[in-house]
């Protein structure tokens, strides 16, 4: 995972869609920095900002790494990416971000993790508000009892890509930092 830049300004960003294998995928950002990934809604391509420049040529880097983490040849991203968030949001993005591939933790691991052990309930919201899911892996984030809780692309695409790292949910729980079954490239 890259080092994130803080925003000075906003430049005029750049978006593309990509038929992903989850959906249709809006990225957006600049030609040096990945700002957003958002997920389809109802199976359709969210739609970008009004100002934002089309780039159907753009960002070729993210586009060939989430092909290889769907394709299981991928366990960590290596893409310049910027974030814009409170130091608290900062703080629990970078703590999802060495969530190791295959694992999982629960949002009092991520709060523990991030010397805020009364802060479960806000970093759940952090979480959610996490600006490039899959890269920063708020996937992998679990309730305390082991359920598949809250994920803006919605909990079946949280299942799928949890299943694709190897973690078995074929209940409705599964044991946070597990390492079940963790899939070799």
């Amino acid at each position: 995972m890259s080092v994130a830049t803080p925003k000075i300004q906003d430049p005029p960003l750049h978006y593309r869609h990509w038929a992903s294998p989850v959906g249709p995928l809006l990225l957006y950002g600049t030609d040096r920095s990945l700002w957003g990934l958002d997920f389809p809604v109802d199976g359709h391509g969210r739609e970008p900002r009004p100002g934002w420049i089309r780039d159907r040529s753009g960002f070729p880097q993210v586009i060939c790494q989430l092909t290889e983490y769907f394709a299981r040849k991928r366990r960590r991203f290596s893409l310049p990416f910027t974030l814009d968030g409170t130091p608290f949001q900062l703080a629990v993005w970078s703590a999802l971000g060495r969530i190791p591939y295959g694992e999982t933790r629960s949002y009092r691991d991520v709060a523990q993790a991030i010397r805020r052990p009364k802060a479960v309930r806000a970093v759940g919201a952090a979480n959610g508000h996490n600006p490039i899911p899959i890269i920063i892996p708020c996937h992998r984030v679990i309730g305390a009892q082991g359920d598949l809780v809250g994920f803006g692309g919605g909990l079946a695409l949280k299942r799928f890509l949890l299943e694709l790292e190897g973690i078995r949910t074929r209940t409705s729980r599964i044991t946070p930092g597990s390492v079940e079954a963790v899939l070799r490239p």
